[in-house]
């Protein structure tokens, strides 16, 4: 976002209700009542534009046009959430299966990755997938180096949001 306002191109990230500073709660959430969150917003801020970064590819608003970088389906979220809680599990000496936690979640929601997810949001992930409608689409490849959210720690490189701001701006 620095790099894109050191373009001249004004941009704002919202939290999603029930993230970061919301009231609201996350076990109410739903892929459904992200898209009517970013709808709002993208109308509140007369948007032109989007940029959609991975699972934000399932909940923006899909007719403004802009650039989606790596989308991602709502399944291989759900995987790596089910993962790690299954990895967990099992260093407390309990045994989980994510089959299992799938069709618990679907009903009656679960806890993932210190998160309490519903299971409207669970049933919604499940079959997501990223509403392109002519968006740019970006590669990871096309800023270099290795994917910031495959890290084991949070981590920033300024060389990849610098390009992505190219593209962005371009």
């Amino acid at each position: 976002m620095r790099a894109l306002d050191a373009a001249g191109i004004d941009s704002i990230l919202p939290d999603l209700p029930g993230c970061n500073e919301s009231t609201q709660d996350f076990a109410a959430q739903s892929l459904h009542s992200w898209r009517q969150a970013t709808a709002r917003v993208a109308a509140h801020f007369a948007a032109t534009e989007v940029l959609a970064v991975r699972g934000g590819a399932l909940v923006f608003p899909p007719h403004l046009p802009g650039h989606v970088l790596e989308p991602a389906k709502g399944m291989a979220i759900l995987r790596q959430l089910l993962r790690a809680r299954t990895i967990a599990a099992r260093e407390m000496g309990q045994r989980e299966t994510m089959d299992a936690l799938l069709e618990r979640g679907r009903v009656e929601g679960l806890e993932l990755a210190g998160y309490r997810c519903g299971a409207a949001l669970i049933a919604g992930l499940e079959g997501a997938v990223p509403a392109i409608e002519g968006q740019r689409d970006i590669r990871q490849a096309d800023l270099g180096g290795g994917a910031l959210w495959l890290r084991a720690e949070p981590g920033e490189d300024p060389a990849q949001a610098a390009a992505l701001a190219r593209i962005v701006a371009g």
